[in-house]
């Protein structure tokens, strides 16, 4: 208890520290003075798009002294206010050549329109830095985590950076939730993620090859209905300044870890050729362990359990996108890339049982081994294709993907008796899993007057997956229930179309999705539950009301209607057979739950501190839960009865523990949640966030107990739970960067059990050397080795404590190597939406 009370306790006394030292910061404007308002649009001028951070200087026409400024919002608009009198005005961008205007008379609000700016030939010959931007941006609709600023995750992966994410927590086994819920849908470059293992793919992707990561928890019409929690969409880095460029990474690590990248562009006037390829080799040891209590029907006790587990896994791959982006005209833009992922590794698990009789006396212990090798390949194809009609945001956006990915692996499972008189059994599994997926998106979008925004869309889905899952044990029989063959489809297409205006102080954005779904689920070992077909069409309308209270402050209220599909292990019935009493596996019979999603929002900035608040509040029909239960299955076991001194072995039954996800009645969710940005001092950043929520759940699952009667699980279950992070970055003497991050994860009730709280710290140094060109970076993961999944679960027949730990502690090494750049490389403008930056949609215009 005095953990969470220690964290609350810090976070309560340095936001009122934060809150008081910010009110001190706030400009104080005299009221009495009239002010007038500067405002216009910037853009690159050749093509036509807007400059987002361009800089805006006013001075006095008589005194150079700067009076006021600010810089251009992701749409290339600026807004200013000053009191009148005559100024210059500057409009800068890194490479471009400024526009002055020279001697304004300012006595009323005017609008400078559309300023172009050229590139500058002299200043793109040389190398330019730009100021920092924060880790951690926050927007009306959005959060941006820029992954670059972040040395914790240097040689790390993807699930090593989401970990950093505000809203967003990753278990030790890598399953990736948004404020507490794990249906959150994966976007990577703006497309939907299908991978056929999520949590597996992610750390497949270095971390050195992300740009940045966008936290969008209520998404708009625009974006697919998908994912009851939300989105994530992971933005790879792109080259865009003109010639020969880019960086090269190369890393190790304890355990034994090496890896290496480059990220290269080239790019002219009218051609950008781009890649990113990298090698990765990586090792991780784990460990867990399960405690059972076994239970009479009379409720006694029967027997004990203890499972102690030891994991080993290397992964080794390389992965490699690799396009060009075609200048077609100064509005025209066609990109075409090719991505190739190869993996391969092995694992093995070594679980030891030790048994007791009911009075707790040792009986046996019972070793089970398993070798696991496997290996997966990805090839994917993307075309992206912009035009735009003109430099007020008309423009139309097509979008093609063709992806194959197959996976392959095989186990062999040896268990056996230690000191026993039978000979081991072998068990040799083996799955096979194919998907093909096309997807198609269009997306137009029409400025109307001043301040309004016309979008509309098609997107259509389409993706086979065939899974062949065997489990063949001593006697060379197959197992049916563990084995079995799978046919997957999908057929998804949807239409959407929303308006977005702005009215004085007020923004609106409302929209309307309808989609249109088909899946179809064969499982041809088993004939009675084949051919299950399952077609739904649903709309799915989205709300976003703005109100700017001041330049620095807003509120916002939003609603969305989302879907969350079964997918990957959800609906896989592979089953995990490396514990024969501890068995996982996919319910192909799950269907799609819906929510409703309700949130209210305040945004304040003062000088040096940025401050984000939601309350928001999800109501789930149809809510997937996973549920524990005896199977009906037993495993026998030869247990040595030595108490007369004579080896007499006996034969034992252990109830076979079956953990597999339902649907069940309803879940609804109330929460509140905050993310504090500040900066002390210009060497000295502080991000940090809090979510806390409380979830209601209620339902029932049947099943057929080992004795042949039906059962009937009460899952009521209400829950309160919480997580925060804090994070700090210091520049230390000599220029060597320190960053410093702790996160923690409240204790959480389940409708079987409960959850216990965790904690991780993970630290990092970095310093830039050879003239700024290069990086040296030193981090460790989990500095106290305490991120562990703790849980009690309570059943008839079965209580059990485990405890799993996915990976130890690990240090990491990295040298960042850059050509002709430097480490803060001025943004360029991107060439449009699309799915390749996760699109416009959502914001509010004007």
């Amino acid at each position: 208890m005095r953990q969470p009370l220690r964290f609350i306790l810090s976070l309560t006394f340095i936001f009122t520290f934060l809150s008081s030292f910010a009110k001190i910061g706030d400009p104080i404007i005299d009221p009495a003075k009239e002010r007038v308002k500067i405002s216009g649009t910037v853009i690159e001028k050749t093509t036509k798009q807007p400059l987002e951070y361009a800089t805006v200087t006013i001075t006095d026409a008589t005194n150079p002294k700067s009076i006021a400024g600010g810089i251009t919002n992701a749409k290339g608009n600026f807004s200013i206010e000053v009191t009148p009198g005559t100024y210059n005005i500057k409009i800068e961008f890194i490479s471009f050549k400024a526009v002055v205007f020279n001697q304004r008379k300012l006595d009323k609000n005017i609008d400078l329109g559309t300023i172009g700016l050229v590139e500058d030939a002299a200043q793109l010959n040389e190398v330019v830095v730009r100021a920092e931007k924060s880790t951690v941006e926050i927007k009306l609709d959005k959060k941006v985590y820029n992954v670059g600023q972040d040395m914790i995750v240097k040689g790390g992966t993807v699930s090593d950076v989401l970990e950093n994410v505000p809203s967003v927590s990753v278990d030790v086994e890598g399953n990736v939730s948004l404020r507490g819920n794990e249906n959150v849908r994966i976007f990577i470059d703006g497309r939907p993620s299908n991978a056929l293992n999520m949590a597996e793919a992610l750390r497949q992707i270095p971390a050195d090859a992300i740009d940045k990561v966008e936290v969008i928890t209520n998404p708009s019409a625009r974006y697919d209905a998908e994912g009851g929690a939300g989105i994530l969409n992971i933005v790879l880095k792109k080259g865009k300044n003109l010639g020969f460029n880019g960086s090269f990474i190369v890393s190790t690590g304890i355990p034994e870890t090496y890896g290496a990248s480059a990220n290269l562009n080239y790019k002219t006037e009218k051609l950008n050729f781009f890649t990113s390829t990298g090698y990765d080799y990586r090792t991780s040891e784990g460990a867990g362990k399960t405690n059972s209590t076994y239970f009479n029907t009379d409720k006694s006790i029967s027997n004990f359990i203890d499972e102690t587990k030891n994991t080993e896994r290397v992964r080794k791959g390389i992965s490699t996108k690799t396009g060009v982006e075609w200048t077609i005209a100064p509005n025209t833009f066609w990109t075409n890339s090719v991505s190739y992922r190869d993996n391969r590794g092995s694992s093995t698990d070594n679980v030891n049982y030790d048994s007791f009789d009911a009075n707790r006396i040792f009986t046996s212990t019972r070793n089970r081994l398993n070798d696991v090798a496997d290996s997966g390949e990805n090839l994917e194809f993307a075309s992206n294709f912009i035009k735009n009609f003109d430099d007020k945001g008309h423009k139309l956006t097509v979008d093609a993907i063709l992806s194959k990915e197959k996976d392959v692996d095989s186990s062999i499972i040896t268990d056996q008796i230690i000191g026993g008189t039978n000979a081991p059994k072998y068990d040799f599994t083996s799955n096979d899993e194919k998907q093909n997926q096309f997807q198609f998106q269009v997306d137009y979008v029409l400025p109307v007057g001043e301040t309004g925004q016309f979008e509309a869309g098609y997107k259509g889905n389409f993706n086979n997956l065939d899974n062949n899952y065997s489990i063949i044990t001593s006697n060379n029989s197959t197992n049916n229930f563990l084995s079995n063959t799978l046919e997957y489809k999908e057929r998804f297409n949807a239409l959407y179309t929303q308006y977005g205006f702005k009215v004085n102080k007020f923004s609106y954005l409302f929209g309307l999705r309808w989609e249109d779904s088909k899946v179809i689920i064969n499982l041809l070992d088993e004939p009675d539950r084949s051919f299950n077909t399952k077609k739904y069409n649903n709309f799915f309308p989205s709300a976003f009301i703005n109100y700017e209270i001041s330049d620095e402050s807003s509120i916002s209220l939003s609603y969305s209607k989302r879907l969350s599909r079964p997918r990957g292990r959800f609906l896989n019935p592979a089953t995990n057979y490396s514990s024969n009493i501890n068995l996982f596996r996919g319910n192909p019979e799950l269907n799609p739950s819906f929510t409703d999603k309700f949130d209210f929002g305040y945004l304040k900035k003062w000088e040096k501190v940025t401050f984000n608040t939601s309350l928001y509040f999800e109501n789930t029909k149809n809510v997937f839960s996973f549920i524990r239960y005896p199977n009906g299955d037993v495993v026998e076991q030869e247990v040595d009865n030595t108490d007369d001194g004579i080896d007499n072995p006996v034969t034992t039954e252990t109830p076979v523990i079956l953990s597999t996800p339902i649907n069940l009645g309803k879940e609804q969710k109330i929460g509140f949640e905050f993310t504090l940005n500040y900066t002390p001092l210009k060497i000295w950043k502080l991000n940090s966030s809090f979510n806390l929520f409380n979830s209601k759940t209620t339902g029932e699952n049947k099943y057929i107990d080992i004795d042949g009667v039906e059962q009937t699980q009460k899952l009521d279950n209400e829950a309160f739970s919480w997580f925060t992070r804090l994070s700090s970055r210091l520049t230390l003497p000599a220029k060597v960067d320190w960053q410093l991050t702790g996160m923690y994860f409240g204790p959480r009730n389940t409708a079987q059990g409960r959850n216990l709280g965790n904690y991780v710290v993970n630290m990092a140094f970095s310093k830039d050397i050879l003239k700024d060109k290069a990086t040296l970076a030193f981090n460790v993961s989990d500095l106290f080795n305490s991120r562990k999944m703790i849980s009690r679960t309570n059943l008839e027949s079965v209580s059990s404590y485990s405890e799993f730990q996915w990976r130890r502690r690990q240090f990491n090494l990295s040298f960042t190597y850059r050509l002709n750049m430097k480490k803060t490389e001025k943004k360029m403008p991107k060439n449009g939406g699309g799915m390749e930056e996760g699109g416009d949609g959502g914001e509010f215009p004007g």
